[in-house]
This record gives structure tokens, C-alpha cells and sequence, in this order.
């Protein structure tokens, strides 16, 4: 058997923690681990080594960006695929994610159905 995929959501948005949570664990089954600012994300991403995270770029004091530079100079979570999660949808923000070491970018609103599927194919998932 194939041990469960975790994510973990790191977004300052209660709303949007929930429908995603809600969404990949009875769509996909994935266990979800949640994280409310960008230091509390990469505390919960060293104690707890999830497979991905989902990383709202947007969020008061430490912003996506900051948070992903800080998750990348971390030996112990460096190779943890990030993936962002925007409202940004503008070509010139768009380019910029692209030079960013991220597995994807999942634009804001996203259908809670389509989102489990966008994350398979962005982290090449086959569970």
C-alpha cells in the first residue's frame, strides 16, 4: 500500500485553509496539515516533513515569496515541492513565479474539484 501524500497549506486566509483541507482530503484522501503564516509553515514543514506545500503567495508579514527563500536556504525541507497559491493571475507576476524554484502556480478562485487534480499533475502525483 502507498502511504498517504500530506500537504501541508500555509495561507492567512481561514476560508481558504478550509475548502482546501476539506477539498484534498475527500477528493484525494491526503492528510492536511495546516499553518496560518509563512514561520509557522516552515516550523510545521521541519517537525513534520509533508510531501508538498500549497503557499499562498500574498499574506501579511512574511509573504509567500520570503516564506519560499526561507524553505529553500532550510537543509531539512529544501526538496519539499512548493507549490504557489495566488490570486496574482497577471502575465508580468505569472513570469515572475516561473523563475521561482516552484513545482506550480494554482491561481485563486479555484474550483475545490479541480485543485487535487492541478496538484497531481504539477507534482506528477500517480496515487
Amino acid at each position: 500500500m502507498v502511504a498517504t501524500k500530506r500537504v501541508l497549506i500555509i495561507d492567512d486566509d481561514l476560508g481558504i485553509r478550509k475548502i482546501v483541507q476539506i477539498s484534498l482530503e475527500a477528493v484525494a484522501g491526503w492528510d492536511v496539515l495546516i499553518a496560518a503564516s509563512g514561520m509557522e509553515g516552515i516550523e510545521i514543514a521541519q517537525t513534520e516533513q509533508p510531501d508538498a506545500i500549497l503557499l499562498d503567495v500574498m499574506m501579511p508579514g512574511m509573504d509567500g515569496i520570503t516564506t519560499l527563500e526561507k524553505i529553500k536556504q532550510n537543509p531539512t525541507i529544501e526538496n519539499i515541492p512548493v507549490i504557489f497559491l495566488t490570486a496574482k493571475a497577471q502575465t508580468s507576476e505569472q513570469k515572475q513565479f516561473a523563475k521561482l524554484p516552484v513545482a506550480g502556480v494554482i491561481t485563486k478562485p479555484f474550483k475545490a474539484t479541480d485543485l487535487v487534480e492541478q496538484m497531481r499533475s504539477l507534482l506528477r502525483w500517480q496515487d
